[in-house]
């Protein structure tokens, strides 16, 4: 993560945007100086819904490389690039479209939900996509008892034991970074700011889950730190989110659950890296056109529920 802020790097980026006409959208978890230079910050999802939305032929995405795929599968007619193409996402690729298909032998009257964390080769051989947010919902709509949920086990827990109706199939795929956050870490936060709500990210573990205050998605704790009457927060996910909550709400307690919640892969989408993206258009997203449609039609039954 670099720690100083370049403001002629920024203003050059800044230049190149608006030469190319290019819309920028980065994620919550890429470092600030990169979010600085964004048109837009917001989680996974929302960033492909922009760039779909925008009357921008030239969309860079910073964040990692699934989101740049979404961004491409909503808009398919569009230049989407990534800046470091080398920043994945270790939970995506703890799913495979060849273990899906296996999946769907083994339970071939369960639906696939496939968090939207993953390659659009998964998407493509699901049934149905969902966010974080809009999970519970997602399963909820579908007809079928039975779901295969794919790739993230902490979530899909969190769900099942909303929908105790269904019987559910967790693959063994999680967030690194949230997983390693531990019951212990939780209690330890909590006694050193008792006054502070604990807010977690549903990817975390059911034991952290259970002494959360507020469980939801990266927007959605950004918007419970702003509604909540406590005295602070206490932030379970990446560690950028302290950082934007202190500088929205300085006169609040903002604190970690851990100082080293840091999503490595996403701290290399540097804005020196965007401002080469930009300059030189390269590393542009591009995906086989089986790929495009299959995970377009799981995505778009995602957003007509």
């Amino acid at each position: 993560m670099e720690k100083t802020f370049d403001s002629a790097l920024l203003e050059e980026t800044l230049a190149l945007k608006k030469e190319k006409n290019a819309l920028i959208l980065a994620h919550y978890y890429v470092p600030s100086e990169t979010q600085a230079a964004a048109d837009f910050v917001c989680d996974s999802f929302e960033m492909a819904k922009r760039a779909a939305k925008a009357d921008k032929e030239l969309v860079v995405i910073c964040g990692v490389s699934f989101m740049g795929e979404s961004a491409k599968i909503l808009s398919p007619e569009k230049k989407v690039l990534l800046p470091e193409p080398s920043a994945g996402c270790p939970m995506a690729a703890m799913i495979t479209p060849e273990r899906v298909m296996e999946y769907r032998r083994e339970h071939p009257e369960a639906a696939v939900v496939c968090y939207v964390n993953s390659s659009a080769a998964v998407k493509a051989v699901s049934d149905i996509c969902c966010t974080s947010a809009s999970a519970e919902k997602v399963v909820r709509s579908l007809p079928q008892k039975e779901i295969i949920f794919v790739p993230d086990c902490h979530l899909g827990a969190f769900v099942a034991e909303k929908c105790p109706d269904k019987t559910f199939y967790l693959h063994d795929g999680f967030c690194p970074r949230h997983h390693a956050i531990t019951e212990a870490d939780a209690l330890a936060a909590k006694a050193l700011h008792p006054d502070c709500a604990f807010a977690a990210h549903p990817e975390c573990r059911e034991e952290v889950l259970r002494h959360a205050d507020y469980i939801g998605s990266t927007s959605g704790i950004i918007a419970f730190a702003h509604e909540t009457d406590a005295a602070g927060i206490i932030v379970c996910t990446e560690n950028e989110i302290t950082e934007i909550l202190r500088r929205e709400l300085p006169d609040m307690e903002i604190w970690p659950v851990r100082p080293d919640f840091i999503c490595t892969n996403m701290k290399k989408v540097t804005l020196q890296k965007l401002r080469d993206s930009l300059l030189y258009e390269q590393y542009e997203v591009t995906l086989p056109e089986e790929e495009l449609r299959g995970a377009k039609a799981a995505l778009d039954r995602m957003v007509s529920v």
